[in-house]
């Protein structure tokens, strides 16, 4: 008689969901036409990162992660050093 498959599949789907919960969340790049400035940078991990930009609309551009005191938005992927030449961080976005 064989075994029932489902018990197996239950417990893939579980690991697997807790998989992904345990993923850092993937940084996205921002969509260059609402922004005014275009330039990057390479962080401490030696990642390309957009650098710290205003945007166009003043809306919050996808991909940032913080707002600097100087009203431009970071795009940084480590909290250490975001907008240090840009008046430090006015607010963080999640």
């Amino acid at each position: 008689m064989r075994k029932p498959i489902v018990p197996i599949y239950c417990a893939l789907l579980v690991v697997s969901a807790a998989s992904l919960a345990d993923a850092p969340p993937q940084p996205t790049t921002p969509n260059e036409s609402q922004l005014i400035e275009h330039s990057h940078y390479r962080n401490s991990s030696g990642q390309e990162v957009h650098s710290p930009a205003h945007s166009k609309t003043g809306a919050i551009p996808g991909g940032a992660t913080a707002q600097c005191r100087d009203g431009t938005f970071s795009f940084s992927r480590h909290r250490s050093g975001t907008c240090s030449h840009h008046g430090g961080v006015s607010q963080w976005i999640n």
